[in-house]
């Protein structure tokens, strides 16, 4: 008996209809990112006549030229890469801490804690109230800015417990038998089996931190603190495409506009992201499976 048989005319139809929409939904999704890539190589003024849509033009270095000149974009960066991987690495360990606790059923007040986080995700207390906080802690125009305040999520909390609630019990009591504290088993047990809900974490807030430009323009104030978010925000904002000309040796007016160094800035600041989520995608998706199998 043969398992194997041939599709209807119905099915072949489907499945061609359905390859057709997802090559469609690939093309609308990357086409963007593409045409960015492409106008940001390419000559400002030459661009500026449009009809370029697949391959520059007047292929042109100019415009990372005129962007790498800029005296604040090279701080900008290194703060964003500091806060990126120190605010993972303390987001991670410390909210992976707090689940742990939670996922303890002997925990008292759990289900009374529970609610209380999970009102946080719906209410906040609005941007007056928390400017006011965040000055009265002393973190105003401070690198810690970006890693206190956002040192906790309840969301990511309720998917690392939910991780946490399937790792085998025999584990812990085995390691309590040998005299292992509940930090020690966090640490040494808990921790490295589960790898993969702790690098779906990281990646949604290494993505945070590297995206956020909303902290270093609202509380930070010195402009060698600000991160390379908030560097692409003041260049979008204001246009200043003659003052980074003027410090770029080379670079002429005919060459490079404000419209092609925003582009050319926009690849800067999302390339390094972009090419370090390949790394994790494995990760990802294995965390995205957490809880979605009971049995």
């Amino acid at each position: 008996m043969s398992f194997l048989r041939r599709k209807t005319a119905g099915e072949a139809v489907f499945d061609a209809v359905n390859n057709v929409m997802m090559l469609i939904i690939c093309f609308v999704t990357l086409y963007p990112i593409w045409y960015v890539l492409v106008h940001s190589f390419n000559d400002g003024a030459d661009a500026m006549q449009g009809g370029i849509f697949w391959v520059p033009r007047v292929f042109s270095l100019d415009n990372y030229r005129a962007v790498f000149a800029s005296s604040g974009i090279m701080t900008a960066m290194g703060v964003t890469v500091a806060k990126t991987l120190v605010g993972t690495v303390v987001h991670v360990f410390f909210t992976a801490m707090v689940a742990y606790a939670y996922s303890r059923r002997e925990l008292i007040g759990r289900k009374f804690y529970m609610i209380v986080g999970t009102i946080t995700l719906f209410f906040g207390g609005g941007l007056i109230p928390t400017y006011l906080l965040i000055r009265d802690l002393g973190l105003l125009d401070s690198f810690w800015v970006y890693i206190i305040p956002a040192m906790f999520s309840f969301f990511d909390l309720i998917i690392f417990v939910s991780f946490f609630r399937e790792l085998p019990d025999a584990l812990e009591e085995a390691a309590k038998m040998d005299g292992a504290n509940d930090f020690k088993i966090f640490y040494s047990i808990v921790l490295p089996c589960s790898m993969p809900v702790v690098a779906t974490i990281a990646l949604f807030h290494g993505v945070y931190q590297w995206n956020d430009y909303f902290t270093g323009m609202i509380y930070v104030n010195d402009t060698n603190l600000q991160p390379i978010q908030t560097f692409l925000y003041r260049v979008v904002a204001q246009s200043s495409s003659n003052q980074m000309m003027a410090a770029a040796p080379g670079v002429t007016a005919q060459t490079v506009t404000s419209q092609s160094i925003k582009l050319a800035t926009m690849v800067v600041t999302t390339l390094p992201i972009v090419l370090a989520y390949p790394f994790l995608q494995k990760y990802f998706v294995k965390g995205l499976m957490i809880g979605s199998i009971k049995g």
